[in-house]
């Protein structure tokens, strides 16, 4: 049965007529801009040429003519939000009935994808990942029913840092009737393809990718969405008119002309990686390692909440995810610097964990 995206958009939304702005109608060179009511005299502190007084290209044109050299998929594949927090809040939007639907996730993973569809008052269905953080596929397909809407996959895994089964997301992509979103906000450390090669041969994959991490623009909060046409066509149907700012838009262009010092930046923080997974694994006191294709590693300490407070006390951040599902005894952290990691590695050296009464006697 052919896949048909329009019997998974909320109904009401099929019809829906979206917000014309002012700039969406019009392109092309103007003699003088007299539509949008902004300050025509333009912005205190700043000549006219830096066109901070004039309302962003709704539909980021020229960035998306760039990332589409950059991906080698076509302008009309690409969404460009506000982070990908953006797309994900989108996502539900479109395809989820208040209520009604559900999403299906795979925790350990990515918050934002529950906090998404709590907000929006939608289920969520959680089929764990194995002990491994592995897709229980079999586990999958028993958790969905008819009302479920989107199977979040976030590939490379955060907080676990591994890349999900290709072959696995492969198969839920040709049995699911709804839509398989693959997460891939860390591929550019992984060494593995990305699903966006895929969009052809599957009309109900969408790909997030950010450009917060490798491209280091964390500031400018740009997250993009890739999929078909007919479901980006959705996405801007109900975005907000002006979701990414000029700033935003002019700085990220300026900023992925550097393709050399991105890929030299990878490759740094790669070496950085497997030095640091070297060091962390000569310590006494951390367990386990987990293999990551991310900018970050879950290490596993005899206590890592302790562990956790040391750092913090030495002024030293990194994420305690001992609370989160499969993760006990967790801190994940992040690849810094080679001065950053030194000093990490330093500060553990100085912890000593501290052995209770009770064991002691029994060593002794």
């Amino acid at each position: 049965m052919a896949f048909n995206i329009n019997k998974l958009v909320r109904p009401h939304l099929l019809e829906l007529k979206p917000y014309a702005s002012a700039r969406s109608e019009f392109s092309g060179n103007a003699q003088a801009w007299l539509d949008a009511n902004e300050n025509a005299y333009g912005t205190p502190g700043r000549s006219l040429a830096s066109s901070l007084h004039r309302y962003p290209d709704p539909y980021q044109l020229a960035l998306k003519e760039h990332i589409s050299k950059i991906k080698g998929i076509p302008v009309d594949h690409i969404f460009l939000g506000n982070g990908s927090d953006e797309a994900i809040d989108l996502l539900i939007k479109i395809f989820c009935r208040p209520g009604v639907d559900n999403i299906v996730t795979l925790p350990p993973t990515f918050g934002m994808y529950e906090v998404a569809a709590s907000v929006n008052d939608i289920a969520i269905k959680q089929v764990p990942l194995s002990a491994d953080f592995q897709i229980r596929s079999e586990e999958l397909i028993t958790a969905i029913d008819e009302n479920s809407k989107i199977i979040f996959f976030c590939s490379p895994n955060n907080p676990t840092g591994n890349l999900l089964a290709a072959d696995e997301i492969a198969f839920m992509l040709e049995n699911f009737r709804g839509l398989v979103v693959v997460d891939e906000a860390y591929i550019d450390f992984s060494d593995q393809p990305s699903f966006i090669k895929k969009l052809e041969n599957y009309p109900n994959l969408v790909v997030l990718q950010t450009f917060s991490k490798a491209w280091g623009m964390a500031a400018l909060r740009l997250g993009a969405a890739f999929s078909s046409p007919e479901i980006l066509h959705y996405f801007n149907k109900i975005k907000l008119p002006y979701n990414v700012s000029t700033l935003t838009q002019l700085t990220a262009l300026e900023i992925l002309q550097n393709t050399e010092q991105y890929f030299s930046y990878i490759e740094l923080i790669q070496a950085q990686r497997a030095w640091l997974e070297g060091e962390l694994q000569s310590l006494p006191f951390v367990q386990k390692i987990h293999h990551s294709d991310a900018n970050f590693v879950l290490v596993r300490f005899n206590d890592a909440t302790k562990v956790y407070q040391f750092l913090i006390d030495q002024g030293v951040i990194v994420r305690n995810r001992s609370s989160v599902v499969l993760c006990k005894d967790g801190l994940r952290i992040t690849v810094g610097t080679g001065q950053e990691n030194q000093l990490l590695v330093a500060v553990l050296k100085k912890y000593e964990p501290k052995i209770s009464p009770l064991i002691a006697s029994q060593n002794n």
